[in-house]
């Protein structure tokens, strides 16, 4: 993909994760032990080959460069192009086209003559080369990228829907009220060529019409050349805190475990040098993953426990997601909770939420008995 430009616009403000987003954007928020959300989007770049990829970085970037630096874990530290971080401006801050065009200059030195929009919310892997092959062949000015979901359950509604007929070919994009049993999920905006995206952004910056470059291409759906690919394999969209803790969950799940981590090339990640997990004699673990650097004396079933953490005797650990360091003191209860970084839950507490619910535990809080 040397001729392809990787364009991740993490900018967009939400406010549905609660106190997971209050240090960190949200797709820095942790994944799967020992990963963040943001290494699935870097992960299918470096494995298809991409040498120059964006990131649109939004507000609370420190996380942000202290996991990525300069791209070293996903081979992106190259004198030319690899991995470049763009981070806000007061008139940017949450509008993607104002981004974009205080950037213009960037994307007209460039050489490449293609451009591939990622959102990192949208959890997949992919071998780009199919759908790329399709892109030039039809000669295509966008290649929007979708996936049939399943609308009874109304997680997706609000989502982008693309609107087919019996051919596969796009009649209009709308907005998924969850009234069909199945819609046609927008993952992604795909390819586009950089020639439409520039001609795009610098009419709608004239206009002021939008703020989001989907609104620039509904609104010039009838002068573009679209197509359609449709995603085969596993989809996993994260669009608030109940979201965030089923992707979580659904890795215990072999198939999906290892459609994420290996279809396709590794997943990658910074590296961290932790020993290995420490399971005392009163350890009991029952289908979770567990990351280095952890101490198991109690017991933990369906769960994600990320590095450092610490679970003592007597306690028990289920459904939960429990990020870094934090520490489950003795005969703890901890069950469908998400737990930030360096949270203590003291001995005897209970926290217990709900699974479609799940109580949370901002960083560094301490929970004990009263």
């Amino acid at each position: 993909m040397q001729n392809c430009i990787g364009i991740i616009y993490g900018g967009k403000s939400r406010q549905d994760f609660g106190y997971l987003t209050d240090s960190r954007p949200e797709y820095m928020l942790p994944y799967g032990a020992r990963y963040r959300i943001i290494d699935i989007a870097l992960s299918n770049f470096a494995n298809n080959e991409f040498s120059n990829v964006v990131l649109y970085g939004g507000k609370i970037m420190r996380s942000t460069l202290d996991h990525l630096g300069n791209g070293e874990s996903y081979e992106l530290n190259r004198r030319r192009n690899g991995l470049v971080i763009f981070p806000p401006t007061f008139e940017n801050a949450g509008k993607e086209i104002v981004a974009y065009n205080e950037t213009r200059d960037f994307y007209l030195r460039s050489k490449e003559d293609e451009l591939y929009f990622y959102d990192p919310m949208v959890i997949f892997r992919e071998d780009f080369s199919v759908s790329h092959d399709r892109f030039i062949e039809e000669d295509l000015d966008i290649l929007l990228f979708c996936k049939k979901m399943d609308n009874a359950t109304g997680l997706f509604i609000g989502e982008t829907r693309l609107n087919l007929d019996d051919e596969g070919n796009l009649i209009s994009i709308g907005t998924n009220q969850g009234i069909d049993d199945e819609f046609n999920l927008m993952t992604n905006i795909g390819y586009m060529k950089k020639e439409v995206f520039l001609n795009l952004i610098h009419d709608a910056a004239k206009n002021s019409n939008s703020n989001e470059l989907i609104d620039v291409i509904i609104s010039n759906l009838d002068k573009l050349k679209i197509g359609v690919y449709m995603i085969d394999g596993y989809v996993e969209v994260i669009r608030n805190l109940t979201q965030f803790y089923d992707a979580n969950l659904k890795l215990l799940n072999t198939d999906i475990y290892n459609n994420v981590f290996f279809k396709n090339g590794l997943l990658l990640t910074k590296s961290k040098d932790e020993p290995s997990a420490l399971y005392g004699d009163s350890a009991c673990v029952k289908n979770s993953l567990i990351a280095n650097g952890v101490k198991i004396d109690g017991k933990v079933e369906n769960s994600i426990i990320f590095r450092g953490v610490e679970i003592q005797e007597g306690s028990v650990i289920k459904n939960s997601v429990i990020f870094e360091r934090t520490v489950i003191e003795k005969n703890a209860v901890v069950v469908n909770t998400i737990t930030d970084k360096g949270v203590l839950i003291k001995e005897n507490v209970t926290a217990v939420g709900n699974p479609n619910y799940p109580y949370e535990l901002k960083k560094n809080a301490i929970l004990e008995d009263k």
